[in-house]
């Protein structure tokens, strides 16, 4: 495991090394413990008629892959609050949670090195038309046997699958 951290961000002194398997280094001067926690991220599967949008990453990693509208949560903010915000950043749309639909552990950037800690809500369009926004290029709408190959994220991949999945199963509406 990798530690963001050499020194302490507190007094500027050498962390301790940390020991194999260890999540927490501890600072030598002040006694500061930092952990090398998960960041907490929130999305949302909009579906509409059987779909679900996507939009097209404008920014590394994953520049031009697929990608469920989500990001970072600030701090003090919710999770059904950062969905709802990163949707509207992302695609102008305003959306409302209905269900929570996933909750799942990734790593993120090129080292790998940062956890996130993936909450995935299921939400429906209250107002506005999707277009690319802040760092998406391009939306699109996906039916579960239509998801694209270059998915961003295997956290995200295995989201989707589970809609998808949970799609399949639908019983078929009566006449």
């Amino acid at each position: 495991m990798t530690f963001p951290y050499r020194f302490c961000p507190r007094c500027g002194a050498l962390l301790d090394p940390p020991e194999k398997g260890a999540h927490r280094q501890r600072c030598l001067a002040c006694g500061a413990t930092y952990y090398n926690n998960a960041k907490p991220c929130a999305g949302a599967l909009v579906v509409r008629d059987g779909k679900v949008m996507l939009v097209r990453r404008g920014i590394e990693p994953y520049k031009g892959w697929w990608d469920i509208p989500g990001g970072f949560l600030a701090p003090g903010e919710h999770p059904a609050e950062g969905a709802i915000r990163e949707v509207r950043e992302e695609t102008g749309l305003r959306v409302r949670p209905v269900a929570l639909h996933a909750i799942e552990v990734d790593t993120y950037g090129e080292e790998g090195n940062e956890y996130t800690l993936n909450v995935y809500y299921l939400a429906e369009v209250v107002e506005g038309e999707a277009e690319p926004r802040s760092d998406a290029v391009e939306i699109g709408w996906f039916g579960p046997d239509e998801l694209p190959e270059n998915i961003a994220f295997a956290h995200a991949r295995r989201v989707l699958e589970a809609w998808a999945e949970k799609e399949a199963n639908k019983p078929e509406a009566s006449a």
